[in-house]
């Protein structure tokens, strides 16, 4: 299997658990110290919807990736570079506003994961 192959299979697997994550805050998990700056165990009202369109919208990211990199196989005239590319830069200020969360755990597991999640899908844009 080649490096592309492996990054993308890593890619669509780290949004369908970061998706996982938003999932289970929606469901009231005790895991809020780790999201939307982690000033709650469990995420006030407010902010479960917020967690769920973050699912919806990392579900759809994984879905870009899956598709651009060939993963699955889709006939559409969406132009998945394009997507990939918004998406990558998204990555990159969500790697940003997580180095600079007041809450450690959010700031010591997610930066480091949505960097990681930033450098992968650079590598996937910059060679396709």
């Amino acid at each position: 299997m080649e490096l592309y192959t492996v990054i993308a299979f890593i890619v669509v697997i780290l949004f369908l658990v970061v998706a996982l994550f938003q999932i289970l805050l929606v469901i009231g998990c005790p895991l809020g110290e780790f999201a939307l700056g982690g000033m709650y165990k469990v995420l006030p009202k407010k902010l479960l919807f917020i967690s769920g369109i973050n699912a919806l919208v990392l579900l759809v990211m994984c879905g870009v990736f899956a598709a651009y990199t060939g993963l699955w196989s889709v006939s559409s005239s969406i132009n998945f570079h394009m997507m990939a590319s918004i998406i990558t830069g998204f990555l990159v200020l969500n790697t940003i506003a997580n180095l600079f969360s007041r809450s450690k755990k959010e700031k010591y597991v997610m930066t480091p994961l949505s960097g990681v999640m930033f450098l992968f899908c650079l590598y996937l844009v910059l060679f396709t």
